[in-house]
């Protein structure tokens, strides 16, 4: 099955996973129409699709995702949405009334455009934080869709995934103004890495600034599997072709997938150093503290936050459930993606490193200037 002659939104069309994933559809997929939609749209981004769109009408929708008229405009004629947008926090530096009106209500008001606009098919980019892990760093190895886990989440952002989730899946099958059915499905991802993303540019700055030593939070043993971001993807592609399918419909339609590929598990803190090692990184053999004394000094930084909240505005960088989820072994399948719409990692994990550290190579000599002028 294929998308082609069809017109398809993806929401969050200028963030990382969203830019792989409309240009996937550009250079593999004969679509008459792609809508991009973002907050914010790029004009750099647009550009750059001039090489790849052949036929296909691009389309932009500039606005906010809890914006009903501009919702109505976007899936209006639209046969799938790919809603990949929501705003990620894990250390708590957004208010979670944004988080929630994002990341819940504008979901929420998308599947209902989609309901009143007849958009067949809704694919929804979830995450590995709504499976964990839990308060007590229970670890889960090679765990599937049915490994049973018991978990209270305590991120708001992983709070706001989870419901959004909920509400998506929930909406499968729901009847369509036209008289048809709404078939939707969630991807977890795990850790989605490659070149554009922030957190390792992030992770490279302090290495910058501890003499090119990156930190180490996480312990070796605390495994997980990060995915390559065109691997996710593709992931994203083949799930809408295969929802075109009936009887692939019937079995996906109000499933969640985990999302992973053929990374090495590792903890995250040798991850960074795997792809940031050929730049000349090194890392620090064991964390700066112990684990049980980093836990206790979150909580009393957890505890600062909330009493100087009404006057100062102030974040730590760490908290109780982000250590947790650092030192927490962590790693899924993706046997289910495979076995119900085909999905099958594209990217090895050497040509994935080798993509992620030259783009961070390029990038470097920029990072260093910034952090020596500051």
């Amino acid at each position: 099955m294929t998308l082609s002659g069809d017109v398809c939104v993806v929401t969050g069309a200028c963030g990382f996973l969203g830019k792989k994933l409309v240009r996937l559809l550009l250079e593999e997929e004969k679509l008459a129409e792609i809508r991009l939609l973002d907050r914010n749209i790029q004009s750099e981004l647009i550009q750059s699709l001039d090489d790849c769109k052949g036929e296909t009408k691009v389309s932009v929708f500039e606005g906010d995702i809890r914006d009903c008229e501009l919702l109505k405009r976007a899936c209006k004629g639209a046969a799938l949405v790919f809603h990949t947008a929501s705003l990620i926090d894990v250390i708590g530096a957004v208010e979670y009334s944004e988080l929630y009106g994002v990341n819940v209500k504008g979901t929420q008001l998308l599947l209902e455009t989609c309901i009143k606009e007849n958009v067949a098919s809704f694919i929804y980019t979830s995450s590995i934080e709504v499976a964990g892990p839990n308060s007590r760093g229970d670890p889960i190895i090679n765990g599937n869709e049915d490994t049973p886990y018991s978990c209270c989440l305590k991120f708001k952002y992983s709070k706001t995934k989870q419901e959004a989730e909920q509400i998506c899946l929930q909406a499968n099958g729901e009847l369509l103004h036209n008289g048809g059915q709404l078939a939707t499905c969630a991807l977890r991802p795990m850790y989605i890495y490659g070149p554009g993303c922030r957190f390792t540019v992030g992770h490279m700055r302090d290495g910058i600034r501890n003499r090119n030593v990156l930190l180490r939070m996480s312990r070796r043993e605390a495994k997980v599997n990060p995915v390559y971001v065109g691997n996710a993807a593709l992931a994203h592609l083949q799930a809408a072709r295969a929802l075109k399918d009936s009887q692939k419909r019937a079995v996906m339609g109000g499933n969640f997938y985990y999302i992973s590929d053929n990374t090495p598990p590792v903890s995250y803190s040798d991850f960074n150093y795997a792809v940031l090692s050929p730049l000349g990184f090194g890392i620090q053999e064991r964390p700066i503290l112990p684990f049980p004394l980093l836990y206790l000094l979150s909580f009393f930084m957890e505890l600062l936050h909330v009493v100087l909240r009404p006057f100062l505005k102030f974040t730590p960088s760490l908290n109780r459930q982000l250590l947790t989820m650092l030192n927490t072994p962590f790693s899924f399948s993706y046997q289910k993606a495979h076995r119900d719409f085909g999905y099958s990692p594209r990217y090895d994990w050497e040509e994935a490193r080798k993509c992620t550290s030259d783009w961070l190579a390029s990038v470097l000599a920029k990072e260093k200037q910034r952090i020596n002028l500051k």
